[in-house]
């Protein structure tokens, strides 16, 4: 079976890359601390953002929960 050399549909968290790298485009930190802090209040706030997230990662070939 052929597998093109990019793929989201098969690894969906690819699409999720560009929401997390938003928060910390064009800085710099000092410490790994404050870049894990940075990431983990935007991933805070994703989560509250449920129907973005589903939109780019809700295939129409992906099993229903």
């Amino acid at each position: 079976m052929f597998l093109p050399s990019h793929c989201p549909e098969m690894q969906p968290a690819e699409r999720l890359w560009p929401l997390t790298n938003e928060a910390i485009a064009n800085q710099c930190f000092e410490i790994l601390g404050q870049l894990e802090e940075v990431l983990f209040q935007r991933c805070r706030a994703l989560l509250n953002q449920c129907d973005l997230i589903r939109g780019l990662t809700d295939f129409y070939w992906w099993p229903e929960t």
